[in-house]
């Protein structure tokens, strides 16, 4: 299978590259358009600041190109964040391929730390455009409905109608999205255990 793992600077993607590997899976980390147009599967993990891997992204054409791929694509963390419509991290306008907008965490209480980081539940939830011939979600197919999976971020996705899954932070937030062929953790599947690792499975497998 040809896999391949958008380049775009933003973060430290190896811990992707080694969970694909533990998978059998030798994934290509590029930012060549026509080597990513070739892939089977892609995937689109970083960690970083949404203006700084927009500029990359327009500066490099992979913007549009993301729009316009039609294989199933996996966001990972701040991936899920840049396929939404605007980000208040910057005042960034992103891809615009989830229809919602990303917002910061704004602590409520005390012990509300920001960011988010650690182990949280994973509540999967169902949409009808993401429901394989079983009726479950792709993406989390075999699953049960709480799993446990790792979370670092500053940022959120409010609950919208393409949410396939939540987790409950200072309030509930969208753990992942799927539309079409685009799919989206907020959370780390390649940090998350033998969950993320049947998710990435799963990815795989759509």
């Amino acid at each position: 299978m040809n896999v391949a793992i958008i380049d775009y600077k933003a973060g430290n993607v190896y811990s992707v590259i080694h969970a694909l590997e533990r998978l059998g899976i030798s994934p290509v980390l590029t930012d060549d358009a026509e080597r990513i147009r070739r892939a089977d599967k892609v995937l689109f993990p970083g960690q970083g600041e949404a203006r700084q891997a927009m500029t990359y992204l327009h500066q490099h054409g992979l913007d549009q190109l993301i729009r316009d791929l039609r294989q199933p694509i996996l966001g990972i963390c701040i991936g899920q964040q840049l396929m939404c419509r605007h980000s208040e991290e910057g005042d960034t306008d992103c891809l615009g391929i989830f229809d919602v907008d990303v917002h910061r965490f704004q602590p409520q209480r005390h012990e509300d730390k920001v960011p988010h980081m650690g182990w949280n539940s994973l509540n999967i939830t169902r949409n009808e455009e993401g429901r394989n011939k079983d009726g479950e979600t792709d993406l989390f197919k075999g699953f049960t409905e709480e799993e446990y999976v790792y979370f670092v971020h500053s940022f959120y996705v409010p609950v919208c109608q393409w949410t396939i899954a939540t987790t409950d932070y200072i309030l509930p937030f969208s753990a992942a999205l799927h539309r079409d062929n685009f799919y989206a953790t907020q959370f780390h599947p390649e940090k998350s255990g033998s969950v993320g690792e049947r998710i990435l499975q799963n990815f795989l497998e759509v």
